[in-house]
């Protein structure tokens, strides 16, 4: 069952059309969270309730109007695209200059329609997850390190059960530090792209109309699905990233903002695609430190898809579970204040 901020079972209100373009996730009394709510000796319009919940514009119309944002910045975005490739259809490709563009670019979209949603709410941009001054802090170095920990026990456990070998060097000398820092910069930029754009805002906003769980199972279930788009993937593999959404959103929620949830998600794809030159969602990058090997059942190695597609992928995200769960054993996120600021529409 999803919480309430306070803990207690949420409220649901009204029909079903209602409860889905409710706030009954926010506690009784607090302020208005996405607008400003007609006060309720005025009567109220047809309009004004099917707009209006009890705590201010219902957030299914809030991600409506954030959708409806970024699908013009994206459009935007691909016109731009398609005229620098004069006309034809651009391919960015797997390597760490198309994903520095084109994440780096979905990053940036995500982040301008969060900002004006945060004007027309009266929030800050930080109130959906990123808080500039926790910005590369302890939270996201610890992340680093326990997303490359993670997926070297995943190799380590595929090895161990002898459908895997880890193979040789295939770069040497500069070219490691080379690859190395380019790679890193465009997971970086994936992680900030991925995390921001599905556990960002619509996460927080999703979670104003039904609670955080709901919320954190929904968006889970579209990233992974989101993966089912990238070649050689599979739905084990989709299957496998949806719980790696999930894994994140619980991190999100113990830590109360998305910056350890990026340095897991970046370390994790740089030590999966550079670092051990492993398929990531069935592609291999070019410029990748070592030359592995698998050999076995396609439910142990996951087949073309990689060691995400396995099934010992599931119990690595289990593991991390557990340890998230005994490590940070307070809920933070979200954050009563944030949820409790008077939005406006002016």
């Amino acid at each position: 069952m999803s919480q309430r901020i306070d803990g207690s079972p949420p409220v649901f209100r009204g029909a079903m059309f209602n409860e889905m373009f409710s706030d009954s996730a926010i506690p009784e009394g607090t302020e208005s969270v996405g607008g400003l709510a007609p006060p309720p000796s005025q009567p109220q319009s047809v309009e004004q309730r099917i707009l209006m919940g009890p705590n201010g514009i219902r957030a299914g119309w809030r991600l409506l109007i954030f959708a409806a944002i970024v699908f013009v910045l994206l459009a935007i975005f691909g016109i731009i695209l398609r005229a620098a490739a004069h006309g034809k259809q651009p391919n960015l490709g797997f390597g760490y200059q198309g994903i520095i563009l084109g994440d780096g670019a979905v990053f940036a979209i995500f982040l301008f329609a969060s900002w004006i949603m945060a004007r027309i709410e009266r929030r800050t941009v930080g109130d959906y997850g990123l808080p500039a001054r926790m910005a590369f802090g302890k939270a996201f170095w610890q992340g680093a390190i326990i997303g490359f920990v993670a997926m070297t026990v995943l190799l380590s456990s595929l090895r161990l059960a002898g459908v895997f070998k880890f193979g040789s060097l295939a770069l040497h000398g500069a070219a490691i530090w080379k690859y190395g820092a380019l790679w890193g910069m465009a997971f970086l930029v994936v992680g900030f792209a991925e995390e921001y754009s599905v556990r960002g805002y619509p996460l927080f906003t999703v979670t104003t109309g039904f609670g955080f769980w709901p919320a954190a199972i929904l968006l889970s279930v579209c990233f992974g699905a989101l993966h089912l788009g990238n070649g050689g993937e599979s739905w084990i593999g989709a299957l496998g990233a949806g719980s790696a959404g999930f894994l994140f959103c619980f991190i999100l929620r113990r830590t109360g903002d998305l910056w350890m949830a990026i340095g897991f998600h970046m370390s994790w794809d740089w030590a999966e695609t550079f670092f051990y030159g492993v398929p990531d969602s069935g592609q291999v990058a070019p410029g990748h430190m070592l030359n592995p090997s698998f050999h076995g059942a396609k439910i142990l190695t996951g087949g073309s898809v990689g060691p995400e597609g396995s099934i010992l992928c599931f119990m690595v995200l289990a593991l991390c579970w557990i340890f998230f769960h005994f490590w940070l054993p307070e809920a933070k996120y979200p954050n009563p204040a944030a949820f409790g600021k008077r939005a406006h529409l002016e």
